[in-house]
């Protein structure tokens, strides 16, 4: 799933760090995972320290949310209400076929992956994923430097043949993207 965790650096991890109040360096190390386990404490959430969709929607970084296969939980459910599929909570194959036609019928980029732009279109989502949360998920201009960081070792994934360049050229998760088949 797209989440942050230890040991990942980029613009949304830079995005979830100012939004904690700490060190907003783009490098998710401990001090980030003690600031991420502390406000889902405090929230509600469970705590395991990994920022994923219900703390970035908890922490109102709506433009964070990417929901791709291996994503479990509340917004996978509502995903799946809102394309008519068996709505399990998990984003397995048959999701991200759903989601793939979704987004052709729509004009949408054909990816599987549900961000805001294809959130936004979706009942469910559609009050929560404005114009407005697909805007603040365009890259900063002081976040276009971790363009160059190397890309961290992402153990049980499966990276894209070839670069990231299939997702927006200016897109928060672009290169998160390019990380996943």
């Amino acid at each position: 799933m797209s989440i942050l965790k230890r040991g990942l650096k980029g613009a949304p991890v830079k995005r979830l760090q100012e939004r904690l109040g700490i060190d907003a360096d783009g490098d998710f190390g401990p001090g980030t995972e003690k600031a991420v386990r502390q406000f889902q404490q405090e929230n509600g959430l469970a705590v395991d320290g990994i920022a994923g969709p219900d703390t970035f929607t908890a922490m109102g970084l709506n433009e964070l949310v990417l929901l791709r296969v291996g994503s479990r939980g509340a917004a996978v459910k509502s995903l799946q209400k809102d394309l008519g599929i068996d709505a399990d909570g998990i984003f397995g194959q048959g999701t991200k076929k759903a989601v793939m036609e979704f987004q052709k019928e729509n004009g949408l980029q054909v990816d599987g992956m549900a961000g805001p732009n294809t959130l936004s279109k979706l009942g469910s989502f559609a009050d929560t994923f404005t114009a407005d949360t697909i805007q603040k998920a365009e890259l900063r201009s002081d976040e276009e430097h971790f363009d160059s960081e190397p890309l961290p070792e992402l153990k049980g994934s499966n990276p894209v043949e070839g670069s990231a360049d299939a997702a927006p050229e200016k897109s928060l998760w672009g290169k998160v993207k390019g990380w996943f088949s």
